[in-house]
């Protein structure tokens, strides 16, 4: 099987080097055709990678973008770019700074080798954060799935067939979510548990104002579910407190508002032909390896 491996990275070109090889450690004893794509998001620090010693590697390869554009947009302009200039059987989209543990490969890969044609994501069940962060990462499960009506415990690094990347690069929601792009079209996906890692270097990169926005932009590409439930919440709020209406007692309802709002502003970034001229972006593709 030819396996591509997608990194998006921003800067962040100390931790990815020690990604690569321990990527290329872990995939040793793997009878398989591994390669790194890696899409730099414009990045701002000069590129320090060391290739040479990467022997289970088969390729290495970078889109430089143009324009910093995103996480979620370098994953889907990194799909699409694999899609129509790359021959594959799966695609591994995961992060380049150890937090989605590359030990954890070669259980996709036993997963799919016992399930071909399956796609494969990796449920968290651990996390290495603070319990601050914990705590409002259960939040965001929590009003996700009863919003939606969808309990997403995954995030990118996932194992895709190359149907379910077809699929993707067809949804206008992946230019904006990927974990809820994939929960939309594809419904039948094998979970197997997977820890999230400790950062190689620095400090996490997300803050409690980007996992609102984490959080908002997978809601957001359930509007129409959203609307619905929003509604009926507020027809029942209204009947529970008719008889007792006060300021404090409206919060909730303002907080809503305020969440289908963001939500509405948010769904605004799926944006097709955006998505479908993203390759644009690409100023070079450098071969390392």
């Amino acid at each position: 099987m030819k396996i591509k491996i997608l990194i998006p990275v921003f800067n962040d070109w100390q931790s990815l080097s020690k990604l690569l090889n321990n990527i290329d450690n872990e995939i040793q004893n793997i009878n398989h055709e591994f390669s790194i794509i890696i899409v730099d998001d414009a990045s701002t620090f000069d590129r320090q990678l060391e290739t040479e010693d990467l022997s289970n590697i088969n390729s290495i390869k970078i889109l430089v973008m143009k324009e910093n554009r995103g996480h979620a947009r370098c994953i889907a302009a990194g799909l699409k770019y694999i899609l129509e200039k790359e021959e594959f059987d799966y695609v591994i989209p995961m992060d380049g700074d150890g937090e989605d543990r590359p030990e954890e490969i070669k259980e996709f890969i036993k997963t799919i080798e016992n399930n071909p044609g399956k796609i494969v994501v990796g449920e968290r069940v651990k996390r290495s954060e603070t319990f601050i962060f914990k705590l409002c990462y259960f939040f965001h499960k929590l009003i996700t799935l009863a919003f939606t009506g969808h309990s997403i415990k995954f995030g990118n690094f996932t194992c895709l067939t190359k149907s379910t990347v077809e699929k993707l690069i067809s949804e206008k929601a992946t230019w904006n979510s990927f974990s809820g792009a994939l929960t939309k079209v594809e419904k039948n996906k094998i979970s197997i548990p997977s820890i999230r890692g400790e950062r190689y270097f620095g400090p996490s990169k997300m803050s409690f104002s980007n996992l609102l926005k984490h959080s908002l932009s997978i809601i957001s590409v359930f509007k129409n579910a959203v609307l619905l439930r929003s509604a009926l919440f507020i027809i029942f709020y209204v009947y529970l407190i008719k008889s007792n209406a006060t300021i404090i007692m409206l919060i909730p309802f303002i907080l809503l508002l305020i969440m289908i709002y963001s939500i509405s502003s948010l769904s605004m970034r799926e944006n097709m032909d955006e998505f479908k001229d993203c390759l644009k972006n690409i100023a070079s593709i450098e071969n390392l390896k």
